[in-house]
């Protein structure tokens, strides 16, 4: 199977602790890959290594666009331009644009794909009108993808909590990714808002081709929908495997549950 993505000796050391310590991983096309671990065992630290909010006190992460011949080195860029590259998350709490529409919430992450100058924005040109419609369109195809188009014209600060963490999908997803990091996306939902958004996953997986890495603490959906873990705890990688091995790793259930 392609990688798409590889992690190679990550360290990210704040003050002298090491967050996270000679951290490896690869990350398989068309997988849905877990990060998993015990609070403050740093996996939003290496989301954001690999995202570029963080740079990387040492190591790298490289990626292979589905296809590419070469891989190339992303870590140290800056978090817009590692987007453009094909890379798209979602964050812990909800950072949506509360006072704007479900739609235009989506719209939002689709500006990059505007050409328009400031003359065709205030002239309204023809070229200029069609490439606007176009970046409604694509925001209305993406909501109904993620079963949001009811809410097209609700304020985002309106939809109930399980709607609004997969609008945050939906916006992530306007940037056209290869690869989805899912920062806890089930964190705070009920079981029927869980299992829509295991649904999502998967039909994102299966029917877009999207590659998708994610953190989470709910170990029904991570067993259900994964088909490797990796497991951090204080920063170091102490297990990977399939569901299966994972659950029965003795350094895992001791990470999890002590002595």
């Amino acid at each position: 199977m392609e990688k798409i993505m590889e992690i190679d000796n990550l360290s990210m050391v704040f003050g002298g602790l090491k967050a996270i310590d000679n951290v490896n991983m690869s990350i398989n096309s068309g997988a849905i890959t877990a990060l998993i671990g015990p609070n403050g065992a740093g996996k939003t630290t290496l989301f954001n290594c690999i995202t570029g909010v963080y740079k990387p006190t040492s190591g790298s992460v490289s990626i292979k666009k589905p296809g590419q011949k070469e891989s190339e080195k992303i870590s140290g860029l800056k978090p817009h331009i590692i987007n453009r590259k094909g890379l798209a998350r979602t964050f812990q709490n909800i950072r949506l644009f509360s006072n704007m529409s479900v739609l235009e919430n989506v719209m939002v992450g689709r500006h990059h794909k505007l050409k328009a100058n400031i003359m065709g924005a205030l002239l309204r040109d023809r070229k200029t009108r069609e490439e606007e419609e176009k970046v409604v369109n694509d925001s209305y195809e993406i909501l109904k993808k993620i079963n949001l188009h009811k809410f097209v014209n609700e304020m985002a600060r309106n939809l109930p909590y399980g709607a609004q963490r997969r609008l945050e999908i939906a916006r992530a997803l306007s940037t056209d990714p290869f690869l989805l990091l899912l920062d806890e996306p089930a964190a705070g939902m009920n079981p029927l808002e869980t299992r829509e958004l295991e649904d999502t996953i998967n039909r994102l997986r299966s029917e877009e081709k999207i590659t998708i890495l994610l953190i989470e603490h709910d170990m029904s959906l991570v067993m259900n929908i994964s088909e490797h873990i990796y497991v951090v705890d204080y920063g170091k990688m102490i297990a990977e495997g399939s569901p299966d091995e994972v659950k029965r790793n003795p350094d895992v259930i001791k990470a999890y549950l002590g002595e």
